[in-house]
């Protein structure tokens, strides 16, 4: 009776793999009373760095702007290594797509307040998040984009 080996998964390291900070319009900026519109982009992508080593990068991209002028402008990728060994396949995605975005989040997260702190702003913390609707979403469009079986492409 042969067992099979356990599923393991591994954080094997979290870093900063690009930073950009914008104050396209400092000093002027700072004089403003109003309050900014911040728009916030999250994403995230995944690749095979070696058999059973995977590097996730979530990118954060965050912009705030009084009318038609930009404040900052701040986009930081936190990625991570992740060990994921004898998991079936189907559960890779979820692993991949949602608890590997959901480790890096913390540290994109204190990443985008301490940068817009040294950039002169009040510091901006991101509200808690999970990747489970972001996975959904990017799955739905995967599919939408599939031609239907038996379809004559265009």
């Amino acid at each position: 009776m042969s067992e099979s080996p356990q599923p393991m998964f591994a954080i094997e390291k979290i870093y900063l793999k690009d930073l950009s900070v914008e104050v396209p319009n400092a000093p002027d900026v700072f004089l403003e009373r109003e309050a900014p519109s911040v728009e916030v982009n999250v994403g995230s992508s995944a690749r095979t760095v070696q058999d059973g080593l995977f590097e996730v990068v979530l990118t954060v991209t965050m912009t705030a702007k009084i009318k038609d002028k930009t404040l900052f402008l701040v986009e930081a990728a936190q990625a991570g290594v992740f060990q994921i060994r004898n998991v079936p396949q189907q559960d890779m995605g979820p692993l991949l797509g949602i608890a590997c975005p959901n480790t890096l989040f913390p540290y994109v997260r204190e990443t985008i307040s301490a940068v817009t702190s040294r950039a002169g702003f009040t510091p901006v913390v991101l509200a808690p998040m999970t990747f489970e609707g972001i996975y959904q979403q990017q799955m739905q469009q995967i599919q939408q984009a599939q031609p239907e079986p038996g379809a004559k492409p265009n």
